[in-house]
């Protein structure tokens, strides 16, 4: 939550920038010196607002606003590091959403493993309108996390991040294992 800073320095004195007239008025002075104190916070936040939209300099707490922002959803056991990594990888893996490259590049981020993806592929285009619908199979994407160690990564984070990428009618299936660290991704996204 963000609060007021105490003694924060006031840059530009209103009494200063005032006429003649007001800047030897003590009264006048002791006013705006008030009015300075009470605006100084507002001041340095907007001096800074660009820090505050850079992932890698932005607060922890502020990396949840963000990730509303470039709609991810974020979990609670991510990493501040996670969090930045992904809103900083926003804009290209959003360009490439729902294809084997945008979620692998999305679970590489999350995971730092090596990811494979399989996808039962196909697509169906009829010329009459109200048919039935083509094959019994539904489709599936399989997916395969290579980490150094399976047992720190959440799973059902990584299931829930390739669900909201994929069609909803396509199963899902995560499988995450010990093998190849990240660093040597050479691996089909």
């Amino acid at each position: 939550m963000r609060t007021a800073s105490a003694d924060v320095p006031v840059r530009h004195p209103i009494g200063d920038r005032l006429p003649a007239i007001y800047a030897e008025n003590d009264f006048t002075q002791r006013f705006t010196a008030a009015l300075d104190e009470v605006i100084a916070p507002l001041f340095a936040v907007l001096d800074s607002f660009a820090d505050y939209l850079d992932p890698d300099l932005a607060a922890p707490d502020f990396l949840d606003w963000l990730c509303t922002w470039v709609a991810l959803e974020s979990d609670e056991g991510w990493s501040a590091r996670q969090r930045r990594d992904l809103v900083g990888a926003a804009v290209a893996t959003h360009r490439r959403r729902g294809t084997a490259a945008g979620i692998g590049r999305q679970l590489e981020l999350l995971t730092g493993g090596q990811v494979e993806i399989t996808d039962s592929g196909g697509c169906v285009v009829r010329a009459e309108h109200g048919g039935p619908l083509p094959g019994a199979d539904p489709g599936e994407v399989r997916v395969l996390v290579r980490v150094a160690d399976p047992g720190a990564v959440d799973v059902a984070a990584v299931r829930a991040a390739v669900a909201e990428s994929v069609p909803v009618h396509l199963r899902v299936t995560v499988e995450v294992v010990g093998g190849t660290p990240a660093g040597n991704t050479q691996g089909s996204t």
